[in-house]
């Protein structure tokens, strides 16, 4: 299992200084981060509004094809000039970095994922992004998440699932610690009793999700 010592100042703010930002750098990239959120926001509306399945087939295809888009710009972006905090590029800007890797596949997420330590450690991004990033890596390799940020909606059944956590009674002291809100408020059915009760079955469906 894949297991990060948080940080000791957790990042929550910044001080940001519009004046000094790259320009070119934040047009970019608050395309990119419009470009990422509108995308999704469609194909999550439509889901939700449960539009046809040839809708929100080809919505998925559009935010597929976008993220692909998004990808190859922030690859080269990093690659020229290494993570950029929202000091330099501001927080729409950093933030759509991160999105844009949150989005990707489990391999881009696994080479970023040092670069992104680093940012936190040096107060260049969220540390709820980090914990975030390392819960849904963790969940595609089939792991136990850390900070319970992943769920998923059971097909069979259409009930929504939290993945299974590590030691989930010490789970808002590690939230709190990457300045996340208790799980109470991120969920607001959480019952830690009833989570740890079904936890055998939600492994069994997890199990099943990793090997489809």
């Amino acid at each position: 299992m894949f297991l990060h010592l948080c940080s000791s100042a957790q990042v929550k703010s910044f001080n940001i200084d519009s004046t000094k930002f790259n320009k070119s750098l934040v047009a970019s990239l608050d395309t990119i981060y419009n470009d990422d959120q509108a995308t999704r926001w469609k194909f999550v509306n439509a889901e939700h509004n449960k539009a046809s399945s040839t809708e929100i087939d080809s919505l998925k295809g559009v935010m597929i094809e976008k993220d692909k888009q998004n990808l190859a710009k922030v690859n080269q972006i990093l690659s020229k000039y290494g993570w950029l905090g929202p000091q330099t590029v501001g927080i729409n800007g950093s933030q759509a970095l991160f999105l844009v890797i949150q989005h990707a596949d489990l391999n881009t997420q696994k080479r970023y994922l040092p670069m992104i330590i680093k940012a936190e450690k040096d107060g260049e991004t969220l540390s709820s992004n980090l914990a975030i990033l390392e819960d849904r890596i963790n969940v595609r390799e089939g792991k136990e998440q850390l900070y319970g940020s992943q769920g998923f909606a059971d097909k069979a059944s259409g009930k929504n699932y939290v993945y299974p956590i590590v030691d989930p009674d010490h789970l808002d002291e590690r939230r709190k610690s990457m300045g996340m809100p208790p799980m109470k408020e991120y969920k607001k059915d959480w019952d830690i009793v009833a989570y740890k009760s079904m936890l055998p079955e939600i492994q069994e469906l997890a199990k099943q999700r990793y090997t489809n």
